[in-house]
């Protein structure tokens, strides 16, 4: 994901989530070198992205989105699968997200994959009628190459 991008990922995300990223926390996002992959089919159309956050020994992904004309074909897999390739690049040894309990799909995928729900955020999320939701934290861990030394 570059500058150049964001026109694109702004209009997506503006479609796909009730409560979107702005265009200005994307920017902020690559401004502080988080980053962001995008993924488009083979007309140049942008299906989805994600934006992940080192910090210190693991990778924050704080968000994966699928355009909604292109949800249920595997793309929200592919990204997350990328996602982990580049965490592994980075040598960090995990990755944690927070995602809505009313996102079922994203929950389940995130199952699916290996994640592990390791706690709850209290009132994380705007809500429409809730005012607040919560997020369900997970993780996933990799397994750490070890070196073995002969005695």
């Amino acid at each position: 994901m570059t500058p150049a991008d964001l026109a694109e990922v702004s209009a997506v995300e503006a479609v796909a989530y009730e409560f979107p990223w702005t265009r200005g926390n994307f920017e902020d996002a690559l401004r502080n070198g988080y980053l962001g992959l995008c993924m488009r089919d083979v007309q140049g159309v942008l299906i989805g992205y994600c934006v992940l956050m080192p910090v210190v020994d693991e990778m924050h992904l704080l968000n994966l989105c699928v355009a909604p004309a292109s949800q249920g074909r595997g793309v929200g897999l592919a990204l997350l699968q990328e996602a982990v390739r580049v965490t592994r690049t980075e040598k960090l040894f995990s990755m944690l997200l927070e995602v809505r309990p009313s996102n079922q799909r994203a929950v389940r995928l995130y199952e699916r994959f290996g994640f592990v729900a390791i706690g709850r955020r209290r009132n994380y999320y705007p809500a429409a009628q809730r005012k607040r939701e919560d997020a369900i934290v997970m993780r996933l861990t990799f397994p750490q190459e070890t070196s073995h030394v002969a005695a």
